[in-house]
């Protein structure tokens, strides 16, 4: 049915009034460019009397700049991408359109996406900022060399987090790293079973959930890992963590679907068909990342049109989210696109594991989880009790009930 849906909706808009005379500027950073190269010449076939201007910059510039524009109410452009940890600071910060509103009335969209990504573009008080384009289903990627010589099997790896522990221990005795941070076992727990209605750090009612069970067991899983030597203590996209990838130090990696990419393009392309994927240890559904399109506030009425098509052609048509994943390796949010044969291909770099059609089914599971504004607030202050926790010894419940205080402090209900 929802792929019945999406063609519907995607010929209607193939099918749409062009507009006159019209120029309207994208903004997004570096990985986009190969993609909207590809197709935004398509998008103005369609409407031959709008003029796209494409502004590309690195992704910290991006939207570091964004957050400058939409503060000061001017040089937004008029269609932006925003990466998913980004996005609560402008629900923050305000300046996005509310896109389930009328003119736009996106809510008649929602249908056409896995349901977690619609919900992480969604404010509690139901306004729509972003709409979806690309997803990051949580992963575990491992080392098929290092499971074979422990003579584990995966499924008993990932039976739960306790049996990848002992993963851990038992890869001592080989002389490798169960992982590169421990920290990225709490980053896993803390966005798994997540209460119905509630976002990652705060509940329904917008209350800190810092000090709850959840993070107490994420901490404390994360805690072990360190106090037992079993991580590498090495930071993500530090070139330390690229050189585990090459020699095999550490034996897996939880992270987005996007990491198999980053490895086979540039991280670690002489291990190819030394790695696999699986699902999370304890069956976790986890997102991890994400791309979103948004339209600034500022944008002039005169232009909004234009920007709203613009955005619908390249977040509603299953073609040009296949075309994002085949150029830049963007898992598509859309399930209409999951019967693709591509999703059947068998990946090289994963010893010809058929990965896509499993994060297909990762994702069509993980539950919704709403973004809050002080999201970002609460990440950087549970990142620090995590610092004192591991780097320091600190002890989890204290270090955890200061981080909900100091929450509370900050952010405003």
């Amino acid at each position: 049915m929802k792929k019945i849906l999406a063609l519907a909706l995607a010929a209607s808009l193939l099918a749409g009034a062009a507009l006159a005379n019209t120029t309207i500027t994208i903004g997004f950073f570096d990985d986009f460019e190969s993609h909207l190269n590809n197709v935004l010449p398509q998008f103005q076939e369609l409407y031959p009397d709008v003029t796209v201007e494409t502004r590309m910059l690195g992704f910290g510039d991006h939207h570091d700049l964004l957050v400058t524009n939409l503060a000061t109410g001017t040089g937004a452009p008029d269609v932006v991408v925003l990466e998913l940890g980004f996005i609560a600071r402008f629900v923050a910060e305000g300046g996005l359109k509310d896109l389930s509103e009328a003119p736009f009335n996106a809510d008649e969209y929602e249908d056409l996406f896995v349901d977690y990504a619609w919900a992480q573009g969604r404010t509690p008080d139901g306004r729509q900022v972003a709409i979806p384009t690309d997803i990051a289903p949580g992963t575990m990627f491992y080392r098929r060399d290092h499971l074979e010589a422990s003579g584990w099997t995966i499924e008993e790896v990932t039976e739960s987090f306790d049996s990848f522990i002992e993963y851990g221990r038992e890869l001592q005795g080989h002389g490798v790293f169960l992982i590169a941070d421990a920290g990225s076992v709490a980053e896993a727990l803390i966005r798994a079973n997540v209460p119905a209605g509630d976002g990652i750090y705060f509940d329904a009612d917008g209350v800190p959930q810092l000090n709850s069970e959840r993070f107490l067991e994420a901490a404390r899983m994360a805690q072990i890992v360190r106090e037992e030597g079993l991580d590498a203590q090495i930071g993500a996209w530090s070139s330390e963590w690229f050189e585990a990838f090459s020699q095999g130090t550490t034996a897996v990696e939880l992270s987005g679907a996007w990491l198999q990419g980053h490895l086979q393009n540039w991280m670690a392309p002489e291990t190819s068909g030394l790695w696999g994927a699986s699902e999370m240890p304890g069956n976790t559904l986890v997102s991890w990342g994400g791309s979103f399109w948004a339209i600034p506030g500022q944008t002039p009425e005169a232009n909004l049109e234009a920007a709203w098509n613009l955005v619908r052609f390249l977040t509603t048509e299953p073609e040009i989210q296949l075309a994002a994943f085949r150029t830049m390796n963007a898992f598509p949010a859309m399930p209409a696109t999951y019967d693709d044969p591509m999703f059947e291909e068998e990946l090289e770099f994963l010893a010809g594991q058929p990965a896509r059609l499993l994060w297909a089914s990762i994702a069509e599971r993980i539950p919704g989880v709403l973004t809050f504004a002080g999201d970002m607030i609460a990440e950087e202050i549970f990142g620090s009790a995590m610092g004192e926790i591991l780097n320091e010894g600190r002890d989890v419940q204290a270090a955890l009930d200061e981080a909900q205080m100091l929450v509370e402090r900050r952010v405003r209900r």
